[in-house]
């Protein structure tokens, strides 16, 4: 398998519409098999050890069979980063026609975090806001600022916040009035089966790549007992079209999933549109690649990348 995958094997550097989490380019491995392509793309720090998981995802959609679809159609939610002018907003926000739920980068200072908030729903005031916060406040910091948040902006603005805090422990002290989405405390657990969550987190985050493919994260979904959001990592159209492979395969989806992100990228290989705040589940065959081929030693760290995260996946399959 490890051949299959280094001889069709692609290597891309897809630059990107604004700075996102300091991510200026993605670069992404494509690689296809029987059914179709896979992408390994893990963030360029991930050690192997991290990055099998999404081999593991890529492998399964390459070579594994898809699940039986629920739904040919996904709500998705606008994703806004920590950009700071109204003008900005409303050309990022603009990207997604007809959505009604926005997330946003918050944590940084409180008063831009306010601003990108009032910016945005000043485009359109009946959103509903999801605040992301990456894990970075602490237990104070988090209630401070929730409080003023709800206050300045009422409770029912917010659908929930998303990883306020880093640690399960640190989640389970939280009192918030708005529901709390779990996301690093089980994607960036080494057994995410063991996580105690109880009392924890409200809501489920599923990534399919970081999780290690479509049907772990519906294991992980159905261990939990929570109700989920399906969200991205800022794959390309390959790895997007995975993630609502899952979003359309849960046997109940009660929120809009954050899949709308290769609006982020400037290029891409694949178009997947979104119409009234919906995108379809489709099956991405990429073009336009000869274009966005990363330079040659990209391609020779990519492929030893793969080599090594390919004997920590084998090793625990």
């Amino acid at each position: 398998m490890l051949n299959d995958i280094l001889a069709s094997l692609q290597v891309l550097s897809l630059p990107t519409r604004t700075n996102f989490r300091s991510v200026t380019k993605r670069e992404v491995a494509l690689f296809k098999g029987p059914n179709g392509w896979g992408e390994f793309s893990p963030f360029l720090e991930y050690e192997a050890d991290e990055a099998a998981n999404w081999l593991g995802a890529g492998i399964e959609a390459a070579f594994g069979q898809l699940p039986l679809a629920q739904r040919d159609e996904i709500e998705i939610n606008a994703t806004l980063p920590a950009v700071d002018t109204k003008i900005d907003v409303e050309n990022i926000l603009s990207w997604y026609p007809g959505a009604k739920v926005v997330k946003i980068k918050v944590g940084g200072d409180l008063e831009l975090d306010i601003a990108r908030i009032e910016n945005a729903l000043a485009v359109n005031p009946k959103s509903k806001i999801r605040l992301d916060v990456n894990g970075g406040w602490s237990v104070k910091e988090a209630t401070d600022a929730v409080a003023q948040l709800v206050d300045r902006f009422g409770v029912d603005t917010f659908q929930y916040i998303e990883q306020p805090v880093a640690t399960v422990e640190e989640l389970r002290d939280l009192q918030l009035p708005i529901p709390v989405v779990g996301d690093e405390v089980i994607r960036k657990a080494q057994d995410p089966f063991a996580v105690d969550l109880k009392g924890a987190v409200d809501i489920l985050m599923l990534k399919v790549s970081p999780l290690g493919g479509i049907e772990r994260a519906k294991a992980l979904a159905a261990h939990h007992k929570l109700p989920v959001v399906v969200s991205s990592a800022l794959e390309s159209a390959v790895g997007i079209s995975h993630g609502l492979k899952l979003a359309a395969s849960l046997p109940e989806l009660k929120y809009a999933c954050g899949l709308g992100t290769g609006k982020l990228l400037a290029n891409d290989v694949a178009d997947l549109p979104i119409v009234d705040g919906r995108m379809k589940v489709t099956t991405v065959e990429p073009s336009g690649m000869l274009n966005l081929q990363a330079a040659p030693e990209r391609r020779a760290w990519w492929e030893n990348r793969i080599r090594d995260s390919f004997e920590v996946w084998q090793a625990r399959n």
